[in-house]
């Protein structure tokens, strides 16, 4: 079992070291076809990203955030993640299967 924390951004990974986050590698863009069963991803992945995790066995733990519209698109240090509450919380994503007519 391999934990990996996709990231490009630095004040994310300071603050998972600050938080004691023990990672087996820390990636800045994942290649779901890598993911073995069991393994862990750790991040804020696009939604069919964190799909094809689940799919492959993997478990998808989301970097989430309460982050306020004035915070949107700026590098954050350890203590502003801190004051948006960052957590990790694990999510199951499965897509849906439109092919016996279910459509949205």
């Amino acid at each position: 079992m391999s934990i990996y924390f996709v990231t490009r951004h630095p004040g994310a990974h300071d603050w998972a070291a600050a938080e004691g986050l023990q990672v087996d590698a820390l990636v800045p863009h994942l290649d779901p076809a890598i993911i073995q069963p069991g393994d862990q991803v750790i991040g804020s992945l696009p939604v069919n990203l964190a799909a094809e995790v689940c799919a492959r066995g993997g478990r998808y733990l989301h970097l989430s955030l309460d982050l306020p519209p004035a915070l949107r698109g700026q590098e954050l240090g350890v203590e502003q993640m801190r004051a948006c509450n960052a957590r990790i919380e694990e999510y199951r994503v499965l897509p849906i299967d439109h092919t016996q007519g279910d459509r949205p």
